[in-house]
């Protein structure tokens, strides 16, 4: 069967590392202005790139687990 090391912890690092990097970009186009929430097509796009770090994130969960209660 396989363990956290070799399920989780690889998730953990991708999304973790990745998330830092994610949340770094997202900070400096927020703060150059190259995205202004205030706008309402910029409004959008934050909240698409949000929703979809976090939607793959999860999907990425749901289909480990769905792989650990196959064996």
């Amino acid at each position: 069967m396989l363990d956290f090391a070799q399920t989780w912890l690889p998730y953990i690092y991708l999304y973790g590392a990745g998330g830092l990097a994610f949340v770094v970009g997202m900070v400096l186009i927020l703060r150059t202005g190259a995205l202004n929430p205030e706008r309402h097509r910029h409004g959008r796009w934050l909240k698409l790139l949000l929703f979809g770090f976090v939607f793959y994130a999860g999907l990425h969960a749901a289909f480990i687990l769905l792989a650990l209660k196959s064996h």
